[in-house]
């Protein structure tokens, strides 16, 4: 179950981390980033890997768009 919620806050975030790759939208990262901590903490929890390994994908796009953009845009 742990496992289902966390790669439903991995979509969740993705869907938020694709229009972020857009220039001048990068800030949309930021509210991608708290989201992706949690699935990552749920999917540690379960006794599956899936949905904490997505998370870390998404959350690595995320990390490297916002360090191309300075952290800001």
């Amino acid at each position: 179950m742990l496992n289902i919620l966390s790669f439903l806050l991995g979509i969740l975030s993705l869907i938020i981390v694709i229009p972020a790759t857009i220039p001048l939208l990068g800030w949309g990262n930021w509210f991608a980033l708290p989201i992706l901590v949690i699935g990552v903490v749920l999917g540690q929890m379960s006794s599956s890997n899936s949905g904490r390994n997505f998370c870390l994908v998404i959350g690595l796009i995320a990390v490297i768009r916002l360090s191309l953009g300075g952290g800001l845009i």
